[in-house]
């Protein structure tokens, strides 16, 4: 199982010994920042599963950040422990309102400390269906997300995301190789939203290979032609060498036939409702999965638009 990693931000290197002296020993891996900013940069490189931050920083201070996360549809689902100096009831409250999960005052007792992360993480958990593997939103969030368009008739283009020939890869290299691949098209998921989405867009990880990215008819085109692109950059890493210049892994079929199987693909299915209104939920997953498998049926990554505009 991989270990949970705790971001530790504060301006004092004093205050950042000290928390990672407490929780070294528990079992986590920890990264730090000096002062808010940095901290969000780290975040969005790849989100943590703790971030333990200051009240009182440079540049951004605590609440500044707890905000900045908590309006990021993609991150707001990250728990935040304040840590602070003071001990008003109006900074603690302050903090609260910003979005932290929980708050400890400093100085602070190690196992007081240890204690609280755990019983935040095991909150989130608990709470949240977030995929354990990548962190972000799963079945539950993913459906509530989709029915608020419904619901708010607003616009929405609904991309349901599959690695082709996953099995193969996991077959032939195990389940840690399998799970590095998810985790990294994930990360190519987040910085294409990042990078081609808007405000509001949502990420969702239904489970295994499977996704759903939530954005906008004018953001659909770019987004799926930048996450194709980049995700076949990446996929040729997951493979060794011998099997990469040769460009398949060979593997046998139900009958036992010797088979020779491609390199990882992405195939993607893209709903709208640029012409038709859907009322319930399961409609629009019904033609995600059918326009993803029609993607499926080309031997390389694609994605397939209703009305079957193939790019």
């Amino acid at each position: 199982m991989a270990r949970e990693t705790i971001l530790i931000v504060d301006d004092d290197p004093d205050i950042r010994d000290v928390v990672k002296l407490a929780l070294t020993p528990a079992g986590y891996d920890l990264v730090e920042a000096a002062d808010g900013e940095q901290a969000l940069e780290l975040i969005r490189s790849r989100a943590p599963n703790l971030v333990l931050i200051d009240y009182m920083m440079p540049k951004m201070d605590g609440a500044q950040v707890c905000r900045v996360l908590k309006e990021d549809v993609l991150l707001r689902h990250l728990p935040i422990i304040m840590l602070t100096a003071r001990g008003e009831l109006s900074d603690k409250i302050h903090g609260l309102d910003a979005g932290a999960d929980d708050y400890i005052v400093k100085p602070f007792e190690p196992k007081e400390l240890v204690a609280r992360v755990k019983m935040v993480l095991r909150r989130t958990t608990q709470d949240l269906d977030a995929n354990p593997l990548t962190r972000l939103p799963g079945n539950l969030s993913i459906q509530q997300e989709l029915q608020a368009r419904i619901d708010r008739d607003a616009p929405y283009a609904v991309c349901y995301i599959d690695i082709d020939k996953f099995k193969s890869l996991n077959d032939k290299y195990g389940f840690e190789r399998g799970d590095e691949a998810i985790r990294q098209t994930a990360r190519i998921l987040l910085k294409a939203l990042q990078e081609r989405g808007e405000r509001g867009d949502f990420l969702g990880h239904i489970g295994g290979d499977d996704f759903v990215i939530i954005t906008t008819p004018l953001r659909a085109d770019a987004l799926c032609e930048q996450i194709l692109r980049e995700f076949d950059a990446m996929a040729p890493s997951l493979y060794n060498k011998e099997d990469r210049q040769a460009g398949f892994l060979v593997g046998k079929d139900r009958q036992g036939n010797i088979v020779h199987v491609p390199l990882l693909t992405i195939s993607i299915g893209v709903v709208t409702n640029s012409d038709r209104r859907r009322a319930h939920v399961a409609e629009i997953a019904e033609v995600g999965a059918e326009l993803k498998a029609y993607a499926k049926r080309v031997n390389k990554s694609l994605y397939v638009k209703e009305r079957r505009q193939v790019t």
